[in-house]
């Protein structure tokens, strides 16, 4: 039997993550924040978070979900960001809390040693589907 989340429910999801829509417990009530990867994590956590430099992650509005998606509302900046490269972004639902979201960049960027990492409004996009 073959099972999907419907696109209302996609929608209530969504927003209660990333837009505060109350959903009556157990999601976040604040903006998430964005990880950023080394070697990316699985669905368990794991991964190589980056380190060093004025690494920290960043906390990050989103705008409100539409057909079955959202994506950030703002850019999303990690300055001095000490020289690696970055293959993945992670989403977590407080500073020091649980990954929620992953996902594999486009393609990998390489980060020089007090470079600022850029993540344009719009383009972290996150589905549901």
């Amino acid at each position: 039997m073959a099972s999907s989340i419907s696109d209302y429910t996609e929608i209530k999801i969504l927003d209660a993550v990333f837009s505060h829509t109350t959903t009556g417990g157990g999601l976040p009530t604040a903006d998430p924040y964005v990880a950023l990867y080394t070697t990316a994590p699985t669905d368990a956590g794991g991964g190589t978070e980056v380190t060093g430099g004025s690494y920290a992650r960043q906390q990050a509005a989103f705008a409100g979900a539409a057909a079955g998606a959202t994506s950030n509302s703002a850019n999303i900046d990690f300055t001095l960001m000490p020289a690696c490269t970055v293959v993945a972004v992670g989403i977590f639902d407080a500073i020091a809390g649980n990954l929620m979201w992953w996902g594999d960049l486009t393609a990998n960027k390489t980060v020089n040693s007090g470079d600022t990492f850029r993540i344009p409004a719009g383009d972290l996009d996150v589905t549901l589907n």
